[in-house]
């Protein structure tokens, strides 16, 4: 296994670990190839897209996210990107579009 795929999947597992407090099912999804559905299953009705790089591409990973959203036929499609320095999995950046962030403060009753 290559350094940066060992740095993404113990990102992964560590996203994972932290989500499974609420979504006890959370695991890692293995690889779909041109069809991906994200990085973590077991969230019904989310999409998890995790990033362990050195310089954020935002616009590219949450094109990414959408997309993998999609192929999963999920209600909403999360970013989770690695902070330089942090390992806490909570302090990490979640990254969501406007549009996404308005229908699940609306759905919450906001």
């Amino acid at each position: 296994m290559s350094k940066q795929r060992a740095k993404g999947t113990a990102f992964e597992t560590s996203i994972v670990r932290y989500l499974q407090e609420w979504w006890p099912h959370a695991e890692r999804r293995a690889l779909h190839g041109t069809e991906d559905k994200g990085d973590i299953t077991g969230t019904p009705g989310i999409v998890w897209e995790c990033k362990n790089h050195k310089t954020l591409q935002l616009a590219e990973w949450l094109r990414e996210t959408e997309q993998e959203r999609e192929n999963a036929h999920a209600y909403i499609g999360v970013l989770v990107a690695k902070r330089r320095g942090v390992t806490d999995p909570a302090q990490q950046y979640a990254i969501i579009p406007l549009h996404a962030m308005v229908r699940l403060l609306k759905d919450a009753g906001w």
